[in-house]
C-alpha cells in the first residue's frame, strides 16, 4: 500500500513575551508579566554600551572627539550597520549616535573595542556594570545584542537600565529622541521614530529585533509632572510590539499618581578595564607595609631636615625626564574643558582645595618633602595626579594619593614640580608595568591619573 504524507507548511515559533511598566520617577512597578524571564534582548544591548561609552566619557577615558580606527571584526557585523570600512577612523561621537539611532552593529562593536581593546572585554565590563546596577538575570556576550549562547536579559534588568540611562546620563538622553542624526558619513533614520511620532509625550529609549529575540522595545514617555518607562519582549512585528508599548504606557499614566517624589537611582560604581595588559586589583585586608607621610612644615616651625632620596644617575634621569615630559606637555585644561585621552589631568575638585585663604598663603618650604626613591634599573617612569595653584594643595594630593594606593606606591618618589603653569604632583621611581598598574588602580577610585615616561 502507498502512503502518502502530507505536512502543513511550517509557522515560525513566537519568541516568549515579557513585560514591564515602571513609574520612572520613583522605580515603583506598575504592571509585569514575565519580568524575570531571561530571554534574548536583542538591540536593548545598545543601551548598555551606550552607558558604558558615556561612562567612558565621563571618567576621562575616551573623549567624544577621540578618532576611532575600525577594526575588521567591527565593520564585518551583519546589518543593521552604518557602513563602517576597516581601516577608517570616525569621530567617537558618531559611532554613539549611529548605535543609538539607526542600531548600527558594526558601530556598537567600534565602541566596544575602542574602550576596551576586544569585544570580549567590554562585554565582560558590560557585565560587570549590569550587576553594579542589580540586573542580577542579565549577562552580555557582545555589544550589538546578535543572537550568542548565553546573551540574556530580562524586562526587569532592562527597564532598570532604561532608568539609569535617563538619569545618570540625562546631557546624552536627547538622542534617543531624535527622528534622524547625521553619523558621520551619512543621516541615519531613528529605528523608533514611528512610536516616538506616534505617540504623545515619547522620548525613547531602544528598539530591538532578532528572529531569536522578536520584536524589543524599551520605551519612555512624559507627560506633565509624570513619566513612564515600558519594556516589552518578543513582539510578533514591529507595529504590533508598538501598539502593546502604547497599551502599556497608557497604563502607567493611568495608575501613577500625578505628583510623586523623584528618587534618582544610585550611580553603579564605576566597573572600569579590567584585564587589559594589568589588571586593576582591589586590596584585600590590611596592607603589610604603609608609606608613612611626612609632617608638612608650618609657618613657624621648619623642619630641620627632609627625608632625602638617595639618588644615583638613574635617579638623576627620572627627575630631568619626567621635568621634560610636564614642560612639553599641553597647558591643562580648565574645569569646564573636557580632558583628552593622555593629556594633562583638569584641577582637582574644590572639596580638596584648601579651607582657608591664610592655609593658602603659607609659606612654601624651602626643602621638598620626599619619600625614599628605589633606584634599581628601568625605575623611570611616573604617574601624575593633577596640576594645582599651589605646592601645599599637590603635596596634601600626594600624602592623600598615597595613603588610598599604599601597596602600588610604596617605595615611590613622590614629587611636586613646579612649573610657570602650577605645580604638578608626580609620583615617580617606578618600571611600565608599576605606573600602569597605579593609575589603573586610581583609575578605578575615579582619581585622574597619567603616566609619564622617560626622556
Amino acid at each position: 500500500m502507498l502512503c502518502v504524507l502530507a505536512f502543513a507548511p511550517l509557522k515560525s515559533i513566537a519568541a516568549p513575551y515579557a513585560a514591564m511598566v515602571i513609574d520612572a520617577r520613583t522605580g515603583e512597578v506598575l504592571h509585569s508579566r514575565n519580568a524575570d524571564t531571561r530571554l534574548h534582548p536583542a538591540s536593548l544591548t545598545k543601551m548598555m554600551t551606550l552607558y558604558i561609552a558615556f561612562e567612558a566619557v565621563r571618567n576621562g577615558e575616551i573623549t567624544l572627539d577621540t578618532p576611532v580606527r575600525i577594526t575588521k571584526k567591527a565593520s564585518a557585523e551583519p546589518p543593521s550597520k552604518l557602513g563602517l570600512r576597516t581601516g577608517q577612523t570616525i569621530a567617537f561621537r558618531y559611532l554613539i549616535r549611529a548605535a543609538a539611532v539607526k542600531s548600527a552593529n558594526d558601530a556598537a562593536t567600534a565602541i566596544g573595542i575602542a574602550i576596551s581593546g576586544s569585544e570580549a572585554a567590554f562585554a565582560r565590563r558590560m557585565t560587570r556594570t549590569a550587576k553594579a546596577m542589580g540586573m542580577s538575570r542579565t549577562t552580555f556576550k557582545n555589544a550589538h545584542g546578535l543572537t550568542e549562547s548565553g546573551h540574556l536579559s530580562t524586562a526587569r534588568d532592562m527597564t532598570t537600565l532604561g532608568r539609569h540611562l535617563l538619569y545618570d546620563y540625562p546631557q546624552y538622553y536627547n538622542l534617543f529622541s531624535r527622528q534622524s542624526t547625521h553619523a558621520g558619513i551619512k543621516t541615519v533614520p531613528n529605528t523608533n521614530r514611528r512610536l516616538l511620532a506616534a505617540y504623545k509625550g515619547a522620548d525613547g529609549i531602544k528598539t530591538g529585533y532578532t528572529r531569536a529575540a522578536g520584536f524589543n522595545l524599551v520605551a519612555s514617555a512624559k507627560r506633565k509632572n509624570e513619566r513612564i518607562i515600558a519594556t516589552v519582549f518578543g513582539g510578533k512585528s514591529g507595529a504590533s510590539r508598538n501598539a502593546k508599548v502604547a497599551e502599556l504606557l497608557d497604563l502607567g499614566f493611568r495608575r501613577a499618581p500625578s505628583r510623586a517624589p523623584i528618587r534618582k537611582p544610585a550611580r553603579p560604581a564605576y566597573a572600569g578595564n579590567v584585564g587589559l595588559g594589568t589588571q586593576v586589583a582591589r586590596l584585600s585586608g590590611p596592607p603589610k607595609t604603609s608609606l608613612r607621610p611626612v609632617v608638612r612644615p608650618s609657618a613657624s616651625t621648619q623642619v630641620a631636615s627632609a627625608v632625602a632620596a638617595t639618588a644615583d644617575q638613574n635617579s638623576a634621569r627620572i627627575t630631568n625626564g619626567i621635568a621634560a615630559a610636564i614642560a612639553q606637555a599641553d597647558v591643562a585644561p580648565t574645569a569646564s574643558s573636557k580632558q583628552e585621552p593622555g593629556t594633562r589631568p583638569a584641577q582637582r575638585p574644590a572639596d580638596l582645595v584648601l579651607a582657608s585663604t591664610e592655609t593658602a598663603k603659607q609659606p612654601e618650604p624651602e626643602q621638598e618633602v620626599v619619600t625614599r626613591l628605589s633606584s634599581s634599573g628601568g625605575h623611570l617612569w611616573g604617574v601624575n595626579v593633577g596640576r594645582y595653584t599651589t605646592r601645599y594643595e599637590a603635596e596634601k594630593v600626594l600624602l592623600k594619593t598615597a595613603l588610598s594606593e599604599m601597596t602600588t606606591l610604596e617605595g615611590t618618589l613622590r614629587k611636586v614640580n613646579q612649573s610657570s603653569r602650577g605645580f604638578d604632583a608626580t609620583f615617580q621611581g617606578m618600571t611600565r608595568e608599576q605606573a600602569d598598574l597605579a593609575c589603573r588602580r586610581l583609575q578605578a577610585r575615579n582619581v585622574t591619573c597619567f603616566m609619564i615616561g622617560p626622556s
